[in-house]
């Protein structure tokens, strides 16, 4: 039977992908096409060109973007009555770009196959991992994690295999798997397209898990703020129950595992190993000291293997295919492939998962297509969220690997990627980034509690025009103060945001403290709403984005701006390529 496949994950949702739906199905079956398509509900692929609806024939498959509720009855009736595909509606060859150009593993069953039915995943090779896994050895199934070089894909790269073998390895009477679905970075969103669009992928690599270290229950830990993955994962996991993969004396092997979730309340702390154990256990979301590591003493004092979503993802595969296949891809020292959330000032916003040592610039300008807006410069990106560094367009031409990223202050993080132009001010996402992480500072230790609070008043003393040179020794000391004596991982890379930018865009910051300038016209305090003459390209962009009328502009002239008019709202700065307005 040919299918209408129509992603229904958050994105395409909030596109009214519902209701795109329920129209499909209304006038499939009142054309009495109901025994020759089928719609399936699929989760977001991971381009958001919502909603994408796709077109699957034995002989062909269609796409189209950007379809609304008001363009399913012309489908229908001239596609799929009449056999001609509505041309305007169509995804173009950049849809085509972006997909071509990834290597995809862990999203393979995206936007591919319906989520809530369970027969689809195992159509594809569901579960034969655990088939494979439950008949092996504890060891040698943390000897494959091992040999294939799968890292934790939750920020730290922590080798797999080998924390499976500690958690193995470690003295207990119960040991829990633990999945850590507590995504917070601004502008990530990986797990929650696996976990909202192949959810069973993440239910076998955790039960694979505990075979491998004798653990008989797991806990998936995902934010409140994800309801739909949250439903759709217990959907997964009551339907997993009930063909024999989860539960008591699974397939027979006398292995029993079973899962339950918990949800988080969206603490950014929590993202913490040891503090997401404390949040399990009914406690406020504190970090404690290591050692001892979770391997040894997790939840509730028992051994607990955690990962997160991405990592479990990868399992099943590994298993499937072998080491030697998933060892294959990537770097000497970062295997595999990595899934990525681009975002910012970049043409193709979404998910793309590519072989580790992919560069900056190959998913800039390859599967990301260059930058948003064409005359305007590829200036800076943000690895790693509010922990991470901006890396320059020098850097472009970097591996992306655990190593190379480390390398340059920043760390690969969960994946977020937030690309920058030259309108983007440095000092000022330095300060973006402050604030977020004293905001979710649990204030525990008082390296992070005073010195993140410390860092961010002189950000914003900086960007409000008040800086002095004094303040530059100042953030750097104090950056490596806190990293160093921070307790959790939050506080250790906090800093990372200013110490990077001060690193890498020095100018930047010299310009703000001595001329009290901001060279990317961002910073209120430090702007003069003047046209410089020099660079006006007399093109009227200003003048057409103005909500107030405060700029006169005629064709082939300067423009110029009223100063009792305009009430500094940069819309006009916004819309100039050109850099034109200080």
């Amino acid at each position: 039977m040919d299918k209408i496949l129509i992603c229904t994950g958050t994105s395409g949702i909030a596109a009214y992908a519902v209701e795109v739906a329920c129209l499909f199905e209304e006038l499939i079956k009142k054309h009495k096409l109901d025994e020759q398509y089928r719609v399936v509900r699929v989760g977001d692929r991971g381009l958001f060109r919502d909603v994408l609806v796709d077109v699957v024939t034995e002989d062909s498959r269609l796409v189209y973007e950007f379809v609304k509720p008001e363009n399913v009855e012309q489908i229908v009736i001239e596609h799929l009555v009449g056999g001609r595909p509505v041309e305007k509606l169509l995804a173009g060859k950049d849809y085509e770009d972006f997909f071509s150009g990834q290597m995809r593993i862990v999203l393979s069953n995206c936007g591919e196959i319906d989520p809530e039915d369970i027969g689809e995943y195992i159509a594809r090779g569901g579960y034969e991992a655990l088939k494979t896994a439950v008949s092996m050895e504890s060891l040698d199934i943390i000897e494959t994690v091992t040999s294939a070089g799968l890292r934790g894909r939750g920020g730290g790269g922590f080798p797999t295999g080998l924390k499976w073998k500690f958690c193995f390895e470690a003295q207990g009477d119960e040991k829990y798997v633990v999945c850590n679905a507590d995504e917070g970075d601004p502008g990530a969103f990986m797990d929650r397209s696996v976990l909202e669009g192949d959810p069973h992928s993440v239910i076998e690599g955790m039960a694979i898990a505990g075979r491998a270290i004798g653990a008989a229950s797991g806990v998936i830990y995902c934010r409140a703020e994800y309801p739909l993955a949250v439903k759709r994962l217990q959907c997964a996991i009551d339907d997993a129950g009930a063909r024999g993969f989860l539960g008591d004396n699974i397939m027979g092997t006398g292995f029993s595992f079973d899962i339950e979730i918990m949800q988080g309340a969206g603490a950014f702390v929590c993202g913490e190993e040891t503090a997401l154990i404390a949040s399990i256990e009914g406690k406020r979301g504190l970090p404690r000291p290591r050692p001892p590591f979770p391997a040894v003493k997790g939840l509730w004092d028992k051994p607990t293997n955690i990962n997160n979503v991405e990592t479990f993802a990868n399992v099943r595969h590994i298993i499937a295919k072998g080491a030697d296949w998933y060892s294959s891809i990537g770097t000497d020292g970062s295997k595999g492939t990595k899934v990525f959330a681009l975002a910012g000032k970049v043409k193709n916003t979404g998910l793309v998962e590519v072989p580790m040592g992919t560069t900056i610039k190959d998913l800039v300008f390859g599967l990301g297509g260059g930058m948003a807006r064409k005359m305007v410069k590829f200036k800076a990106v943000q690895l790693g969220g509010p922990s991470g560094g901006c890396l320059p367009e020098s850097l472009a031409d970097m591996s992306i690997d655990y190593e190379s990223i480390t390398g340059t202050g920043a760390i690969m993080g969960s994946g977020g990627m937030i690309i920058m132009d030259q309108q983007t001010c440095m000092v000022d996402v330095a300060r973006y980034f402050l604030e977020f992480t004293v905001e979710e500072s649990c204030g525990q230790c008082t390296p992070c509690r005073v010195g993140l609070r410390r860092m961010l008043d002189v950000l914003i003393e900086i960007t409000d025009g008040r800086g002095k040179p004094k303040h530059m020794t100042f953030l750097k000391e104090m950056g490596e103060t806190v990293k160093s004596m921070s307790l959790c991982g939050l506080g250790q890379t906090a800093p990372n945001p200013a110490l990077t930018t001060m690193r890498y865009f020095q100018d930047e910051y010299d310009l703000h403290v001595n001329k009290k300038e901001c060279p990317a016209h961002v910073c209120p305090e430090l702007l003069k709403f003047k046209v410089i003459e020099d660079k006006c390209a007399k093109c009227g962009m200003c003048q057409k984005t103005c909500p107030v009328d405060a700029i006169e502009w005629k064709k082939g002239e300067v423009a110029r701006i009223d100063l009792e008019k305009c009430t500094e709202c940069r819309s006009c700065i916004r819309a100039c390529p050109f850099m034109a307005i200080e």
